[in-house]
């Protein structure tokens, strides 16, 4: 463990320009990402996205290397950047503890005019002179986001989703093949793909030790998550006068064009493992859900709960649901079953049982942290990881099922790859007068 992280502090950031700009070069001749001479033992990053999950990705990034320094940060609101600014300011490493937890103030180097707020905050951060992005704004903003840091030659750490719809898939599929030809990095914060237990159980999956695969679950079935502000929002609307339009930028997360809806925005982490093991994204979906305690002032118009079944190639069948209701049992983990055993991944106590058993017993690593350990070592070592795709095809995969559960229909994944014409990007992002979205109802609800 100590050899592995003195090999990541030993990264300056002059070598990490240097090894992605010789990644670029092999790739395009040309010098396309630009490496300033005074050089610096530096690396430079910039946040944007100023939210809970924000801040800690930049906290967990600073844990993966001694050479991180956070550098600019920018949100669309002028508070949130001052929040996220003290706290980091103010606070640790590493948003699990342990170890690797040091002062922040030793990876804390934000100057009040990197601060930036306003719809094209996410551009001053680029325009700043930082080397690797974390993206962590709403959902609605990724594809603009990836698309622009890709263009701007950066780095880039992206929360999942990474889209609402299918035409930000295939925004983001796009931004990952240019990405790849141009030699930089797109780690996403599927965090499962780094988490040791996972990566030692789907080894053996894929090695075939619980034979062939023929069935799945997926499962994030739990209570109302912490940020879930919606009440406490919609009073501070009525005090403060926000326009609806604000009120929905602050409330993302009850709103499906901004978040996604919670098979989208929660539930991806569980479908990406299946797509994980199987290797495939599924062939179609047949869904279904609804709203059975999400209701009142502040709560929008994402739905509670979710059921859908997918059926991947070579008839496998996954039975996919979430659910976000308080006081009831929950259960977040992956199923696979095949024809020689069946493989559990339940975090540190994730095994396989059958001809081929076995129990994951090694040190559990924060996987928060060991991505950005991963993404930063993989352009030390001039091969970029390159996630957009993977992430894409999760992502579609989630919207998949919403857009079945929302209209009653059965859909097919490369219909909705491929010809549907679901935009949920407003023709303009700007404060002012938004209407106020209706909650699907199947049967009425247009497949687009």
């Amino acid at each position: 463990m100590a050899k592995k992280e003195n090999r990541t502090d030993s990264l300056n950031r002059r070598d990490f320009m240097q090894t992605t700009a010789a990644a670029s070069l092999a790739f395009l001749g040309t010098g396309a990402f630009h490496v300033r001479a005074a050089g610096s033992d530096r690396i430079r990053v910039g946040l944007i996205g100023c939210g809970g999950r924000g801040t800690d990705a930049a906290k967990d990034c600073a844990a993966a290397s001694e050479a991180v320094e956070i550098y600019a940060m920018g949100d669309l609101f002028r508070d949130k950047v001052e929040e996220s600014y003290q706290n980091l300011k103010d606070g640790n490493t590493n948003t699990l503890g342990g170890e690797n937890a040091r002062p922040m103030k030793k990876h804390f180097n934000v100057s009040k005019d990197r601060c930036f707020a306003g719809f094209d905050a996410y551009q001053k951060v680029l325009d700043s002179g930082v080397d690797m992005v974390i993206l962590a704004a709403s959902p609605q903003f990724r594809p603009l986001h990836i698309k622009a840091a890709v263009e701007a030659g950066k780095n880039i750490f992206t929360e999942k989703p990474v889209a609402v719809d299918p035409a930000g898939v295939r925004s983001v599929i796009a931004s990952s093949e240019l990405a790849a030809q141009k030699g930089h990095a797109i780690v996403a914060g599927t965090q499962r793909r780094h988490q040791n237990a996972y990566l030692e159980i789907m080894k053996r999956v894929h090695d075939g030790q619980i034979g062939k695969i023929v069935s799945a679950e997926a499962y994030w079935i739990g209570g109302c998550p912490w940020w879930d502000a919606g009440p406490d929002l919609w009073k501070k609307k009525q005090e403060k006068g926000w326009t609806e339009a604000e009120y929905q930028y602050r409330n993302w997360f009850h709103f499906t064009w901004l978040s996604g809806d919670i098979i989208v925005e929660q539930h991806i982490h569980n479908l990406d493992v299946v797509n994980w093991a199987v290797g495939k994204t599924p062939v179609k979906a047949l869904g279904m859900g609804g709203r059975a305690v999400r209701f009142g002032e502040g709560r929008g118009d994402i739905w509670d709960h979710f059921s859908v079944v997918y059926e991947y190639p070579d008839g496998i069948h996954l039975t996919s649901m979430c659910r976000q209701h308080d006081k009831c049992t929950d259960q977040v983990s992956e199923r696979i079953v095949g024809t020689k055993g069946t493989a559990y991944f339940w975090g540190s106590d994730s095994r396989i049982e059958g001809e081929n058993p076995y129990q994951f017993e090694g040190e559990a690593k924060n996987p928060y942290v060991q991505e950005h350990i991963d993404l930063i070592e993989s352009i030390r070592n001039g091969k970029p990881l390159n996630d957009g795709r993977q992430v894409a095809e999760s992502t579609l995969t989630a919207v998949l099922g919403r857009m079945s559960a929302y209209t009653g229909r059965a859909i097919n994944y490369d219909w909705a790859l491929k010809a549907s014409k679901l935009d949920l990007t407003p023709e303009k992002y700007e404060f002012g007068d938004l209407p106020v979205p209706q909650v699907a109802v199947p049967g009425v609800t247009e497949l687009v």
